[in-house]
């Protein structure tokens, strides 16, 4: 019988986001500290085959359309191409947010594989300030792993940019240039207190009308129907393509959020900035049935928030940062 993830203010939940991994190749200072990160135990993550169960129970009983795969960095997950076979058979709109250092390897296998769409995490086109924020001198990989992801035929790559007052807020237009020059659809996201340094302040946030003014200052564009998508798109009247803004600070989209997350080490949460999660690992491995799995979930998504409150006084940050929760 069909269970549909609905939570007490009567959103149906459909879009399901996996963190393979707590790890990542990068030490960015949005997702995770320079030093001190503590490393999940091999045992405690969730296993390629436990992946599998939970996502086809929510796929086949529970109404889940989309996949997206988060980590951490997913694509520091041995035999990540495996695991989308598994997913991509199941029938969804299967994506991944990856940081694109590996992807020249790693597009057409995953693309193979069943892969559909993929976002592409990316801060900086500058390169010394690519290597302060990420600690490594990577920026000509990601660059080529964005062509690579092009090149193997994923349709939309989008290029998403956490803009930071101080730090990368004079880059709106070059990406906007990047995104037109290499056919893939710029993202900017308004940066939300998830950083692992816990430095976030509201008047670090870059937000929407200021990005829209700068971007309208050097190209001429015109706004997209939204539909349920975080992201307000809009499109460039040369016909250029389109580019987009996630506002989660100061024009916040909860009431049309469906998405769903279970973290590395199987953990159900139903916001982003949930302050409490279900355990499912414990269901899983302590011989729990799919209608066990199925109740879990739906019990979780019906204690959803009416909002995330950034900005209010109720309102508490997570104690896991972006690299433990995924995107």
């Amino acid at each position: 019988m069909a269970t549909e993830l609905i939570d007490r203010f009567g959103r149906v939940h459909t879009d399901l986001r996996i963190s393979v991994t707590d790890r990542c190749n990068f030490r960015c200072e949005y997702c995770m500290p320079e030093e001190g990160m503590e490393w999940l135990d091999r045992s405690a993550v969730l296993t390629f085959e436990e992946i599998e169960r939970v996502a086809r129970v929510l796929v086949e009983r529970c109404g889940v359309e989309s996949i997206r795969l988060t980590g951490g960095e997913p694509t520091v997950r041995a035999r990540l191409p495996l695991l989308v076979q598994k997913l991509a058979a199941l029938g969804v709109d299967l994506s991944m947010t990856t940081n694109a250092a590996t992807l020249v390897t790693l597009a057409e296998p995953l693309r193979t594989a069943g892969l559909k769409r993929i976002n592409i995490s990316l801060d900086s086109l500058d390169r010394e300030r690519f290597h302060q924020l990420t600690k490594r001198d990577q920026l000509d990989a990601v660059l080529d792993g964005i062509d690579a992801a092009v090149a193997a035929g994923f349709d939309p790559v989008k290029v998403n940019a956490v803009l930071m007052r101080g730090i990368n807020d004079d880059e709106i237009v070059p990406f906007l240039q990047m995104g037109r020059d290499r056919g893939v659809i710029v993202r900017f996201i308004e940066f939300m207190p998830l950083d692992a340094q816990g430095d976030w302040s509201s008047d670090r946030v870059v937000g929407y009308d200021e990005i829209l003014e700068r971007a309208g200052e050097v190209f001429d564009f015109e706004p997209i129907a939204r539909g349920t998508s975080p992201a307000e798109r809009f499109a460039y009247t040369d016909g250029a393509g389109e580019f987009g803004v996630i506002a989660s600070v100061t024009e916040p989209f909860c009431g049309s959020c469906d998405r769903i997350r279970l973290t590395a080490e199987g953990q159900i949460r139903n916001c982003l900035f949930a302050l409490d999660h279900v355990d499912l690992r414990a269901i899983l491995r302590g011989g729990g049935t799919d209608d066990d799995v199925v109740a879990a979930v739906a019990g979780e998504v019906d204690r959803k928030w009416a909002g995330h409150g950034i900005g209010q006084v109720h309102f508490l940050r997570p104690s896991k940062s972006m690299s433990q929760l995924g995107g």
